[in-house]
């Protein structure tokens, strides 16, 4: 914006109090934005809902880890080829779910930790106790892994679905699509063992005596 002039008796130029008055306005104006916008943010991170969001990626972020050395006994424990791949490929895909994980603290300025979930734990024990009860080398030993591989996927289903909800609500929408994107891959995940144990392991684990 130009700035008006006048003149002086003397002929000097002297400049328009008006323009300098707008600009000094709007500097204002957006100081009050800011702190305001500050004021927002601090609210947010300590409003109860923020608090339990986080404490909830502190949870999957611990079972994502623990995941990651089940798949290695479970590989290890299945009998076909087509089983031992589709846990190593799981293993492969879960290291990636923890990176991005680790994307989702950064962007709602939190530091990843992980916090103790005993769901998970549950869970990974019974699936310990699955390998110690079956036979190896048997087809009835991958129908029982399959599914409690299932019961991981169908935790971290719930988990990150409801996760990436809370991130929409609370306007984190970059962190929702990492959310959400992980959500997808472990519902596809589901979907490829219950094609695993439908294809010929159910049923050839059903002739076993």
């Amino acid at each position: 914006m130009a700035t008006k002039t006048t003149e002086n008796k003397d002929n000097s130029p002297v400049k328009d109090s008006s323009a300098t008055a707008e600009t000094a306005a709007s500097a204002s104006k957006k100081n009050i934005q800011a702190d305001n916008a500050s004021v927002n943010e601090n609210e947010m991170k300590n409003s109860p809902l923020h608090k339990f969001f986080v404490s909830a990626l502190k949870d999957i972020y611990f079972a994502e880890n623990a995941i990651i050395d089940a798949l290695d006994k479970m590989q290890e424990a299945a009998t076909t080829e087509e089983l031992k791949e589709a846990f190593e490929d799981h293993q492969f895909q879960t290291k990636k779910h923890v990176s991005r994980l680790e994307k989702v603290f950064k962007l709602i300025d939190e530091t990843p930790e992980k916090k103790e979930c005993k769901a998970i734990k549950g869970i990974i024990e019974e699936g310990e106790e699955i390998i110690k009860s079956t036979e190896e080398g048997s087809m009835t030993r991958d129908a029982a892994l399959i599914i409690a591989a299932q019961k991981v996927e169908h935790y971290e289903i719930a988990t990150y679905g409801g996760l990436a909800q809370l991130a929409i609500t609370m306007g984190h929408d970059k962190a929702a699509d990492l959310l959400e994107k992980t959500l997808q891959e472990e519902e596809d995940t589901d979907y490829d063992l219950t094609e695993i144990a439908e294809t010929y392991i159910n049923f050839d684990a059903e002739q076993e005596e």
